[in-house]
């Protein structure tokens, strides 16, 4: 390699975007070990080196794509419920309630994102997490904070008993759905439920059977 290649590789490493291999999507691949990090560590342990490391690339990379470890997290999240927000935008805009259609939503987003409901545990929902302001102000209306919505809807149309809470009925939804894939790591050997993709899918009916019956008129 020539003294000049070598220094105008070096200048493009120190500006703007870092030397790479442009036949790689270094974005994505950031953001899927992060997603990956992020959910199996708290914020403050995780490091943008050990997030750059199974990529192969230098922190430099991530700081040119995200600039902080905040931001990168933000955007972890935001791609992952960016499908799921658009989904229940459509479901609001429907007549009826389909709590079904919005069950199958929320566990499609967490089949594309399998370390979603870990990180959401960890950089969301617990006391002090990171994450909690931004998704409580700009994500759960869209997100979870739309159902009581749609339930209420259903109330409207008499399909969904006017008995219940909305707000409460919602919680019960959402932990119904997000749970168990947060207790894998033990209800999987102590229960014997099996979270390959049939397995998944029978989770997926049995919420769902719960979920109508528990929410019908009596």
């Amino acid at each position: 390699m020539s003294d000049i290649t070598k220094k105008s590789r070096s200048q493009s490493t120190r500006r703007g975007r870092p030397y790479a291999d442009p036949n790689q999507d270094y974005k994505q691949l950031i953001m899927d070990s992060a997603e990956k990090a992020f959910a199996n560590s708290s914020f403050d342990s995780v490091s943008l080196k050990d997030i750059a490391a199974p990529v192969g690339v230098s922190p430099a990379m991530i700081h040119y794509y995200f600039g902080s470890k905040q931001d990168l997290l933000e955007s972890v999240v935001n791609q992952a419920v960016e499908p799921m927000s658009m989904a229940i935008r459509h479901l609001r805009e429907q007549p009826e309630a389909d709590i079904p259609e919005f069950v199958q939503q929320l566990f499609a987003t967490m089949q594309r994102h399998p370390h979603l409901p870990l990180l959401m545990f960890r950089q969301v929902l617990l006391p002090g997490s990171p994450m909690q302001s931004y998704f409580v102000d700009q994500l759960a209306p869209h997100l979870g904070g739309a159902l009581p919505d749609l339930i209420r809807k259903g109330q409207n149309t008499g399909h969904i008993s006017d008995e219940l809470n909305p707000a409460i009925a919602a919680l019960m939804v959402l932990s119904l759905c997000v749970f168990p894939l947060i207790s894998k790591p033990l209800s999987q050997p102590a229960l014997g439920v099996k979270f390959d993709q049939p397995g998944i899918a029978e989770l997926q009916q049995h919420v769902i059977r719960f979920i109508q019956r528990g929410l019908q008129q009596p």
